[in-house]
């Protein structure tokens, strides 16, 4: 059986679903992929687990800036694979693959070089936490490189149909992360213990793991890869494209990102446990955010390809058969995190002043999670339509929201719970506005679209 998907004729569900359910499980094991980080560090107690919060949310900016060569990378080439042009397609994922790699380099090298401000950001307390802060920071963000090329992949293999090889790729990457956790945070056999440093060593050698695997699989690979002149340098053409798609979902991620490191910021203030909490807590969320990504990706590619091959009624049907799916698992996450939060929470951190902080922030965040995985789908709804500057703009006012809110909110008697139900409020918001907006959008689009096709 072919691993690559035909998106423009056949049957849509089916297609779809076949798209997205590899891509739904590379998500939810690189959400294992986290866990397995948090469940071991959590047993080095919460201040370890604040040391990784803190340099960890330069790891998530740095998935921002990895957004934008992914992004414009993975709709460009689905335009030109859906319109027949191989080719073309490759001219894409080459250039996009030479931008990731330029980016990963850069902001790897300002990370190892100014990790003492970086971390010093967030007025952490204790000097353990903050040394630790700062190794964890250089490793995993001075090698992210990896990290950039691996998500370039997943976006390029998904625009050609092909979601089964981002799977094995990941799970490489877990099986190999969760043998060398406790290895090496802990010192099993020959190897010392090394703590927070270990988990940091851990995550790099299985994401360079994952980079290798990626790199067997484009080379055997007959649609896209194989046409691609990866020693060519890329012509301004292709990078001009790539930007102004990928751009704006680029300053999205990194400004949502900027925001919540404000918020974590605030959180500071109520002690490192706070911001143990948030960072577990964000953790076991990503449950819901991470998988709708993933079937976001697959609606983005789906979209993309149909737009290219100029199938308005696919591209319909599509977006319809995307929002059944992601609604029956936005309402199962919202009954996860509010119904057993206590249980969920206790095998991250067991330390007992910590757990009702963690509680709050999950139910809090539970009423949330339907209309969050509303607006992550609709994003890759917009993104496989070339539109991505109306998810950014939404997301961008709406996350910015967050702030004034809780520094409204913590003055009152919610005080740290003010700071969560910020975030709560402003995906409710975001989830039905990015809906009502597309909605809108694709109307116009489609009938312009027919109206083509019939002249």
């Amino acid at each position: 059986m072919s691993k690559h998907i035909d998106l423009v004729n056949g049957p849509v569900l089916s297609s779809l679903t076949r798209l997205a359910l590899p891509i739904m499980a590379t998500s939810l094991i690189q959400m294992a992929y986290n866990l397995t980080d948090m469940l071991w560090i959590g047993r080095l107690g919460s201040d370890a687990v604040a040391s990784v919060g803190a340099a960890g949310m330069y790891m998530w900016l740095s998935n921002g800036l990895a957004a934008l060569p992914k992004m414009g990378g993975q709709v460009c080439a689905g335009h030109a694979l859906g319109a027949g042009r191989p080719k073309e397609a490759a001219s894409f994922a080459s250039a996009a693959l030479w931008m990731t790699a330029a980016l990963g380099l850069l902001y790897g090298l300002c990370c190892i070089l100014f990790a003492d401000p970086l971390i010093g950001f967030f007025n952490l307390n204790s000097a353990q936490v903050i040394a630790d802060a700062k190794i964890y920071l250089q490793i995993t963000c001075g090698l992210v490189v990896f990290s950039f090329i691996n998500q370039a992949f997943t976006g390029l293999f998904t625009a050609a149909g092909n979601s089964r090889n981002s799977f094995a790729a990941t799970l490489s990457g877990l099986v190999i992360n969760m043998v060398l956790d406790p290895v090496l945070i802990f010192g099993l056999g020959p190897f010392p213990v090394m703590g927070v440093m270990g988990a940091a060593i851990a995550t790099i050698f299985a994401q360079f793991i994952v980079t290798v695997v990626f790199v067997f699989y484009a080379g055997k690979d007959t649609i896209l890869f194989r046409h691609m002149e990866i020693r060519r340098r890329p012509g301004w053409e292709q990078l001009n494209r790539i930007l102004r798609i990928g751009f704006p979902t680029c300053v999205q991620n990194m400004l949502f990102t900027g925001i919540s490191m404000i918020i974590a910021r605030l959180v500071a203030g109520y002690g490192d446990a706070a911001v143990a909490v948030q960072k577990v807590g964000s953790q076991i969320e990503s449950i819901s955010w991470m998988t709708a990504e993933g079937f976001a990706a697959a609606v983005n590619s789906f979209l993309a390809q149909n737009s290219g091959a100029g199938k308005p009624d696919r591209i319909r049907s599509g977006y319809r058969s995307a929002m059944g799916v992601v609604l029956i698992w936005g309402v199962f996450c919202t009954v996860l995190l509010i119904g057993f939060p206590e249980p969920i929470f206790r095998l991250f951190i067991s330390e007992a002043d910590v757990i009702p902080m963690g509680v709050d922030y999950l139910v809090i965040l539970g009423v949330s999670q339907l209309l969050m995985s509303v607006e992550i789908t609709t994003a890759g709804a917009f993104a496989g339509m070339g539109r991505t500057l109306p998810p950014s703009i939404c997301s961008i006012v709406l996350t910015a929201a967050r702030i004034p809110m809780a520094l409204v909110m913590v003055k009152t008697p919610l005080h740290l719970n003010g700071i969560w139900w910020s975030i709560t409020i402003s995906s409710i918001c975001k989830g039905i506005v990015l809906f009502l907006w597309f909605r809108l959008y694709l109307g116009g689009a489609l009938s312009r679209m027919e109206k083509s096709v019939q002249r």
